[in-house]
């Protein structure tokens, strides 16, 4: 089996921050803009190179693809999302195809689940199974999307195909991320605990979905120190990982250590969503009033950006900037459920109940309370709102 180009692509699905930023206009000529990367560096010389050779060949199928498939795994490793919009224009001969070629569709449909268009994805990734049955990376990313919708059947059979193809490690982590959101948490982490022992010498990217996965389960189930073990191992294996480092600040955010999100967000504004995080640590942190003000700022100008352009990516995240920072619980409890209507999952659960217990609607609050209790679904903090709800009744 080839190594799956896009491990950590795919989790960008669930993580509504893989947009393009507003424009920032500087306070003064002092001001930083932007790090731009090093000429020097390998890898942008690589990317430059493979530019150059596209440019010359547009139409070279192979080419484009190899260059798409750069730019997704810089998109992650660079935590700068801007590199998932020129993976899209080096497939741009083919991105209207109803059916182009194979290894398109499946690159294709990689970036449309980045942008929360899962039922287009979900039409290329069937195609491309279909005509592919051993795509160990097709039935990965539709088992993915399915997860993300809350389709949890159709995930597991989807995991289950992938099992047939790909390492035990990978279907295991595939099986572990349905079996965490339907009453199976601790059996599912204990299994991909075990899995990942045996398979210490595992690629560094594979290990750190694992251990992020493992993470965030150990967080839902109550087992702090656990779960920050695991995150700090992860960190070390990949430092600028912005699914990571979001859920790494989520997890800190929840425990009031402010101080330590904004050291490890202050060079990660660029994304969205991990801006809106530094913006949530300076309201914990004194002595933070500028900066925090000029955070609020800058998040609203690129949600307003955002919403000018049509782009629903950021619904989650700007639920959680209307309700905590701002202070509008209907305006977020709305984002919430717009947000909830594409996708279900723990973070998605949660920011529409925290908005329904500020908003005082426990109407609004039950289709997440329903769903949580039909599919058994286990995290600390969704039994803690649902416990406030019902007081509040």
């Amino acid at each position: 089996m080839t190594k799956l180009f896009a491990i950590a692509a795919v989790a960008c699905a669930a993580f509504a921050q893989c947009a393009h930023a507003a424009p920032y206009i500087p306070a003064s000529g002092n001001s930083v803009v932007e790090h731009l990367p090093r000429r020097a560096d390998p890898a942008q010389q690589a990317l430059r190179q493979l530019r150059v050779q596209l440019a010359a060949n547009p139409n070279d199928v192979a080419l484009a693809t190899s260059v798409a498939r750069q730019h997704i795994a810089t998109a992650r490793r660079e935590t700068d999302p801007r590199y998932f919009g020129y993976a899209q224009a080096a497939l741009a001969p083919w991105w209207t195809m109803a059916a182009p070629p194979t290894e398109v569709r499946l690159l294709r449909a990689t970036l449309l689940q980045s942008t929360h268009h899962f039922p287009e994805a979900m039409r290329d990734l069937d195609a491309v199974v279909a005509a592919d049955p051993e795509n160990a990376q097709a039935w990965l990313t539709r088992a993915t999307v399915q997860t993300v919708r809350g389709d949890y059947q159709a995930a597991i059979a989807s995991c289950a195909r992938l099992s047939r193809i790909a390492s035990q490690l990978v279907s295991s982590t595939c099986l572990a991320n349905v079996g965490a959101m339907t009453g199976r948490a601790a059996a599912s982490e204990a299994l991909l605990d075990l899995t990942l022992r045996r398979n210490a010498d595992a690629d560094p990217e594979l290990q750190v979905w694992v251990l992020t996965l493992l993470a965030e389960i150990a967080e839902r189930r109550g087992e702090n120190a656990l779960a920050e073990a695991r995150y700090r191992r992860a960190l070390q294996l990949s430092p600028q990982d912005s699914y990571l480092l979001g859920a790494l600040a989520d997890f800190l955010l929840d425990q009031r250590r402010g101080g330590e999100v904004t050291a490890l967000l202050r060079e990660q504004t660029r994304v969205d969503g991990l801006l809106l995080r530094y913006a949530l640590a300076l309201q914990q942190v004194r002595g933070t009033a500028a900066p925090l003000a000029r955070a609020t700022a800058e998040l609203e100008a690129r949600f307003q950006a955002a919403m000018q352009r049509g782009d629903t990516v950021h619904q989650r995240e700007q639920a959680r900037f209307e309700l905590q920072l701002r202070g509008d619980s209907k305006t977020a409890l709305a984002l919430a459920q717009k947000n909830w209507a594409v996708q279900k999952e723990a973070a998605d659960m949660r920011v529409l109940l925290e908005a329904a217990v500020k908003a005082g609607d426990r109407a609004a609050a039950a289709p997440v309370l329903d769903w949580v209790a039909r599919n058994k679904v286990e995290d600390v903090a969704l039994t803690r709102l649902a416990r406030a709800l019902k007081a509040g009744a």
